[in-house]
């Protein structure tokens, strides 16, 4: 059974940062992606960022060059740096994974979240 363990999130004020932690319970060589999806109140889940297992990123919004997805597989870890962090940006945020087996079977995997909290 494959988890994902988040961590990091917490209350920061406006313009504060926090960075998120995501550690898979395998080795995130395993996975071909791994990204980050967040969920404001009432609101669907969306994309933040996501890392390759060629260490390719993407970014939901390219012109948010505050928030950087990395990857350390020493520590077999996937972070998200948030800087300049808005309110409109509070969300649980949620680690995500992908993995393909030997026999051509595609799972997902969804962590269990943690929240963000930025006050107006």
């Amino acid at each position: 059974q494959v988890r994902l363990v988040e961590s990091g999130g917490g209350l920061a004020q406006p313009g504060g940062s926090l960075r998120l932690s995501c550690t898979p319970s395998q080795s995130v060589y395993t996975f071909y992606v791994i990204g980050w999806y967040r969920q404001p109140p009432g609101s669907q889940r969306a994309l933040v960022a996501t890392i390759t297992h060629d260490r390719k990123t993407t970014n939901a919004d390219s012109g948010k060059v505050r928030f950087v997805i990395s990857r350390d597989d020493h520590d077999n870890v996937v972070h998200l740096q948030m800087d300049n962090l808005k309110p409109e940006e509070s969300a649980v945020y949620y680690c995500h994974a992908k993995r393909d087996t030997d026999s051509g079977d595609r799972y997902a995997y969804w962590g269990q979240g943690t929240q963000v909290t930025v006050p107006s």
